[in-house]
C-alpha cells in the first residue's frame, strides 16, 4: 500500500518539483482508492501551477489561418473568396489588418477555426 501525503498548495518550483515525486509514486493507484484521490487533487494543483507559471498565448489569427490551409491544400484565392477579394486576404495574410466581425463568422463557419482565435489582433509581422 502506497503512503499518503500531506497535499498543499503549489507555490514555488521546490513546491512543484515535490508535488511531480509525489504525483509519480500515485501514478498507478487503483481508481476509487485514497491514492487515486490524491492523484486526482495533484494533478489539479500541477496544472494550476503549470497553467500560471507557463502561460501559453493565443495562436495568431494569420498563423492559424495558414496552418489550416496548408493542412486542408487550401491556396489564398479560397481564402480570398472568404474574406471578399484576394486584395483583402492579401492584407490579411501580410499582417495589415485584422479581419471584420463579417470575415471572422465567415471562416468559423466555413473552416471551423475557433472565433477566439480569429479575434485576436493581427500581431505586426517583425
Amino acid at each position: 500500500m502506497q503512503t499518503t501525503y500531506a497535499i498543499k498548495p503549489i507555490k514555488t518550483e521546490v513546491d512543484y518539483e515535490a508535488a511531480m515525486e509525489q504525483l509519480e509514486e500515485f501514478w498507478d493507484a487503483k481508481p476509487g482508492t485514497p491514492e487515486a484521490d490524491q492523484l486526482e487533487v495533484l494533478g489539479i494543483l500541477i496544472d494550476q501551477y503549470e497553467t500560471q507559471q507557463f502561460p501559453i498565448a493565443a495562436p495568431d489569427a494569420v498563423e492559424a489561418v495558414l496552418f489550416y490551409m496548408e493542412q486542408n491544400g487550401l491556396d489564398r484565392s479560397e481564402l480570398g473568396k472568404l474574406l471578399g477579394s484576394r486584395s483583402r486576404a492579401s492584407e490579411f495574410l501580410n499582417h495589415k489588418t485584422s479581419l471584420s466581425l463579417t470575415q471572422i463568422r465567415k471562416l468559423n463557419e466555413a473552416w471551423n477555426i475557433p472565433a477566439d482565435i480569429l479575434i485576436q489582433p493581427v500581431r505586426e509581422s517583425a
